[in-house]
This record gives structure tokens, C-alpha cells and sequence, in this order.
């Protein structure tokens, strides 16, 4: 069966790749992706997929139902005699997801069908949303060995804006009839991993992400005269350089994580002592516990150092993505699928990766796994090559028809009674 279903990738091969690069020109941010969604839509038509869109944000998802008696089952037992509830309760179901969101970056490869709106798919999701529709494709035509259900989830604001949990609150992964048993999603990369890599790992395979505003509290003065005034600039400075400290005494190596100040801003003339320091940072986990140590210790810290300066803080926490984590039996299961379509190309990821994705909500929900795909074009080397975000991140576009090939062959293989 997974032979099959490698072949009709390929056979499937250059209209996605064509798919792909129009959806490239077309790069819409955030969590509103009219003309994507609109895109995406049109090629899934033919199909007669049942399709419920969110209503707070861009996305949707389509089931695909199998006509196939589930695994174990007779072949007096299919769709028909499961038409019910209680039927549908029984039958098998996995997820499969794409993002669809883009970066407000300038695109700056020589590729023919670059973008030019100011805008860029820097991130592969471009290759994504190819991919699923490839796999749902393939898993059409083999409907009537399914013997379960296929949910096919397209979002927005995965970049930041949480697009998964506005399709979660709207109770969108049960439209199929409940919760699915198994969720898949993959990720391309343009640099790093080598031509040809197809892997991730068991447990923490991204990072947690939350960001925290802190803003220090001075009195403003006159820059000749510091000590007339509260000058927060110092402070803001001391609570820079002991986060630092803290993140290397107080976490454990083997645990670790990541504080860093991405922005801060003060003040306005080269003699005037302002009010205020406003500083940003991105936190970074690999574990629940650590995660919630990290945002508590780093306000707690903040506060004292201010404190000990005459000073008051102010801590804004806007949490963001959990740990992507992967179930271990999923992971096994996924490098047993991957290997059997290409011997040889599945590589165990060594060390989790800082980045976050909220495919990390559908995991906390289903039991799942997230896997890495390198679209590094053949005879780059990924140790130079422009990485995710990069406005010169280049991805092969052949690699389409292998995730279309991953995701369908996961579906198969736990739906699959043909």
C-alpha cells in the first residue's frame, strides 16, 4: 500500500509543485488569509469533503470519510452498517494539519515566482498546505480501503498568533464525530538538516514560547544631575545581565532554557534621564515545569532588583505556545512509516529545537507526532544555507510530493483495512 501511494505522489508531483509556487505569490499574514483560504478551497472542490470553517479567524477543516470496514472488521461491517453514532464512535480517526499564514518579510531569492507584495512564505508553509492536499488526494482515491476518518486541518497565525487554539476553542478537531485518535503535521526546513532528511524525535521536539514586557519605573531628570533623578536605564541594564545568571544557576543543564531580550527602549535625548525603560523578551522551554519557573522567576527577579533601586515594575505576560511534544509510540510508528517508504532517510533529531509551533496545542489534546522534512536543494550545503525566516530561504519545492507521501502514509497505515 505504501508503495501505492509513493506512486501516485509522484504522479501528482508537478501539479503540486505548480500549486505550491502560486500559493508562494500569494503570501497573506496573520490570522486573515482570504485569498489563500479561497485558493486552497478551489483545489479540495472536486473532492465532496465535508468542510466547516472557523469563524474567528481564517482556516477550516475537511473530512475525509473512509468507506472501508475498520481494521479487524469483516467486510460486512463498512460505512454503511456505521452510518450511526454509535457506529462513528467505534471508527478510527486521524488528523493531519497544514499552516497556512505567511512572515512580513521582503523576499529577496531570484526565484521567477517569488513574491512581491512585501510579504513571503519564509517559513515553507507554502509547502504545507501543497502537501496536505496531495495527501488528500491520494487518500481519496483510496477511500474504500479507510476504514476510518481523516480530518484535514488549514490554518492561520501560526506565526505567532495562535491560530491552532482559536480552530480548538471552536471545536473544530471534532468535527468528524469526536476527538481523533492520532494527529500528524510536518515542517520543512530550508537549511541545517541535509537533502534527503526526513526525522524528528520522541518527547520535547520544540520549544515552549511565552513573551514577557517589563517595564521599569524611574524619575525622569536631567542627564548632568543623575542624582536628582530615578534613572531606570541602570536597572534595566542589571536586570538584562542577572537573567542571564539566572538562566545558568538556576535551571537545570539538562533542562534548559532560553531568556532573551529581543527589544528595549528609553528615553529620547543624549542629557535627559527618562521616566521609564520598556524591555521585551522571549522565553524558551523544553519542559511544563520549567516553563512556568522561568516566566515566574524572571517578573520575580525584575521586581527586586527595581525594589533594591527605589523602583517600580510593571510584568506583562502574554503566553504563547506549549512544549511540542511528541508521543514516543507515534514516534516509532512515524520512523516505521518513513522508512518503509525511503530505507535510510529517517534521522533521529538530537537535540529539540528553541523555536515553537502551535501544532504544540493539537499535541497537548491527541496523541501525535511532528516531523522534520529538509527541502535543502539537492547539492546545497545546509550548514550555509539560509534558514526559516530568512528573506533568502530558498525550499525545493521536489519535496512536495514526499510530505504529500508522509502524511497519506500515516493515514493509511492507521486506517488502512485494504
Amino acid at each position: 500500500m505504501l508503495e501505492k501511494i509513493k506512486a501516485q505522489a509522484g504522479e501528482l508531483g508537478e501539479e503540486l509543485i505548480t500549486l505550491r509556487r502560486e500559493l508562494h505569490q500569494i503570501p497573506e499574514l496573520q490570522l486573515e488569509l482570504p485569498r489563500t483560504q479561497a485558493r486552497v478551497l478551489a483545489e479540495l472542490e472536486d473532492l465532496g469533503l465535508e468542510i466547516t470553517k472557523c469563524q474567528s479567524a481564517t482556516g477550516f477543516v475537511a473530512v475525509l470519510r473512509g468507506e472501508g470496514a475498520p481494521a479487524g472488521e469483516g467486510a460486512d461491517a463498512g460505512a454503511d452498517s456505521d452510518a450511526g453514532a454509535g457506529g462513528r464512535e467505534r471508527r478510527p480517526i486521524v488528523l493531519l494539519r497544514a499552516d497556512m499564514d505567511a512572515l512580513p518579510v521582503e523576499e529577496k531569492t531570484d526565484l521567477t515566482w517569488r513574491s512581491t507584495n512585501g510579504n513571503m512564505h519564509a517559513c515553507g508553509h507554502d509547502l504545507h498546505m501543497s502537501a496536505l492536499i496531495g495527501a488528500l488526494r491520494i487518500l481519496h482515491n483510496q477511500r474504500h480501503a479507510l476504514g476510518g476518518d481523516v480530518i484535514a486541518m488549514f490554518q492561520s497565525g501560526e506565526e505567532g498568533f495562535d491560530g491552532a487554539r482559536h480552530m480548538i476553542e471552536e471545536g473544530l478537531l471534532d468535527a468528524a464525530g469526536r476527538t481523533p485518535d492520532h494527529a500528524y503535521g510536518l515542517h520543512v526546513w530550508s537549511g541545517r538538516y541535509p537533502h534527503g532528511y526526513i526525522g524528528t524525535r520522541p518527547g520535547a521536539m520544540m520549544a515552549s514560547s511565552d513573551t514577557v514586557r517589563i517595564t521599569v519605573q524611574g524619575r525622569g531628570g536631567h542627564g548632568s544631575a543623575p542624582h536628582e533623578a530615578l534613572d531606570p536605564i541602570p536597572v534595566a541594564a542589571e536586570i538584562i545581565t542577572q537573567a542571564q545568571v539566572m538562566v545558568t544557576r538556576e535551571f537545570n543543564a539538562f533542562d534548559p532554557v532560553v531568556a532573551t531580550c529581543g527589544q528595549i527602549h528609553s528615553g529620547y535625548a543624549a542629557n535627559v534621564i527618562n521616566d521609564e525603560v520598556m524591555m521585551e523578551w522571549t522565553l524558551r522551554a523544553f519542559s511544563p515545569t520549567s516553563r512556568e519557573r522561568l516566566v515566574q522567576r524572571l517578573q520575580e527577579l525584575a521586581q527586586g532588583i527595581a525594589r533594591a533601586h527605589g523602583m517600580d515594575v510593571t510584568c506583562q505576560v502574554k503566553r504563547l505556545y506549549p512544549v511540542t511534544m511528541n508521543n514516543e509510540d507515534e514516534y516509532h510508528f512515524a520512523r516505521q512509516t518513513a522508512e518503509e517508504l525511503w530505507p535510510g532517510r529517517w534521522q533521529e533529531q538530537e537535540t529539540p529545537m528553541a523555536a515553537a509551533e502551535d501544532f504544540s496545542r493539537v499535541l497537548e489534546l491527541i496523541p501525535g507526532v511532528f516531523i522534520g522534512v529538509s527541502a535543502v536543494p539537492e547539492g546545497t550545503d545546509a550548514t550555509t544555507a539560509a534558514f526559516n525566516h530568512s528573506a533568502r530561504a530558498n525550499f525545493s519545492d521536489h519535496v512536495v510530493p514526499d510530505c504529500a507521501a508522509l502524511l497519506a502514509g500515516l493515514a493509511m497505515r492507521r486506517l488502512g483495512n485494504g
